[in-house]
């Protein structure tokens, strides 16, 4: 897990220094996974160097949009999330449990015993580091520990990029998740980008990222790097426009389970899970037995689930959720109402993921929106009455 430490001091490391940073790493025995440009996307990868950032490349997302575009820009952090998430590298959405192999009388059971490899995930926002310390909470820090993700994040080092940019599915800020990144990180880099200049405002959070630091040719940062780092993430929280109501979604959608909008969105949603694949924190899974065709061996692989199938939620007699409607229903009320009951914080961070990789659409926000903005004018209505009788 990473280390808290205070953070004392910023640095100024020259992008034309960066290379240093991967070299520190590999020589410390971390595997670089990163941002690059695969399959027309800003996908996290395995990186080599610096020259495997994706530099000048923006992306552009919308409803059921996503679009990358190369610029003449020298910027490596230009972009806000593709459509992967961290998640696969900490909690993968393959994982064997264990082999069994028959033997002459009697079966053999083979806990999976892969080794746990040092990874350095290079370019966390602030959004995705806060989805990263959720899933701690219900992976690591709660009554059941999974063994698998506890033991990989021991072994994680996390290095967050503040975002210098937002497209039009961010809403962080209404999640106080970012767009600067707060704490549980090791470093964090702040990239500025000018006709003259190209540097990064580097600072440690945790003993590791100290340790770290150390070894990086820098320069402690002036006020006026400090300035213009703040104007930078300034700038970013004014290009943010999607809002969503926390204050009171919780109460308003666990008190309106039966609210006629789920309707509405059942006539879109096709119930296929893409939001569910594509968010940072929801943590469902379910198991598949896999024989060998000689019926010799066989393996219990653990692999990603989602509440919108119906199988999930089979039990005798049938699904407890049968419709697209009670799909719907359960994921978002778990999302900003239920998760708080569980684990004490929402479990959206305002990525916008959902938003860009719904084939539909479907926007979490304007859902919730739909919901708490009509119960609020029922309830200011029914408390007008109350005054008035």
């Amino acid at each position: 897990m990473t280390q808290k430490a205070k953070v004392t001091n910023k640095f100024v490391i020259k992008n034309d220094d960066l290379h240093h940073l991967f070299e520190a790493l590999s020589n410390d025995g971390y595997k670089i996974i990163g941002p690059k440009v695969k399959n027309g996307v800003i996908a996290y990868d395995e990186l080599h160097s610096p020259a495997d950032l994706p530099e000048g490349f923006i992306d552009k997302a919308d409803h059921a949009f996503y679009r990358i575009e190369k610029t003449d820009s020298k910027e490596l952090f230009n972009y806000n999330v593709g459509a992967y998430t961290w998640k696969r590298f900490l909690f993968p959405p393959h994982h064997k449990l264990y082999t069994v192999t028959k033997g002459e009388n009697q079966l053999h059971f083979t806990p999976n015993k892969d080794k746990v490899k040092k990874v350095a995930l290079l370019g966390v926002r602030a959004c995705e580091l806060e989805a990263i310390k959720i899933q701690d909470r219900i992976l690591a820090e709660d009554k059941f520990v999974d063994a698998q993700y506890t033991e990989q994040r021991k072994n994680s080092l996390i290095i967050a990029v503040n975002c210098t940019t937002a497209n039009n599915n961010c809403f962080c800020t209404s999640m106080n998740t970012g767009p600067k990144a707060g704490a549980g990180f090791d470093l964090a880099l702040t990239e500025i980008c000018d006709n003259k200049n190209h540097y990064f405002i580097i600072e440690a959070g945790s003993k590791t990222g100290q340790k770290l630091l150390k070894n990086l040719p820098t320069t402690e940062a002036d006020e006026k790097d400090l300035a213009k780092a703040d104007e930078i993430i300034d700038q970013t929280i004014n290009m943010i426009s999607k809002t969503v109501d926390t204050t009171h979604a919780k109460a308003a959608l666990q008190e309106n389970i039966n609210h006629i909008h789920y309707d509405k969105v059942a006539k879109r949603c096709t119930s296929c899970g893409n939001c569910r694949m594509v968010c940072p924190t929801c943590f469902c899974t379910t198991v598949e037995e896999r024989t060998s065709l000689d019926g010799e061996t066989a393996e219990r692989i653990r692999i990603w689930d989602s509440c919108f199938s119906k199988d999930f939620t089979h039990i005798h007699g049938g699904s407890a959720r049968p419709s697209t409607r009670s799909h719907y229903r359960q994921w978002l009320t778990h999302k900003f109402a239920n998760w708080v009951d569980q684990f004490g914080t929402f479990g959206c961070v305002g990525c916008g993921r959902c938003i860009t990789w719904c084939p539909l659409g479907i926007d979490i926000t304007e859902e919730v929106t739909a919901i708490t903005d009509d119960v609020a004018s029922k309830y200011e209505e029914r408390a007008h009455t109350h005054e008035n009788a």
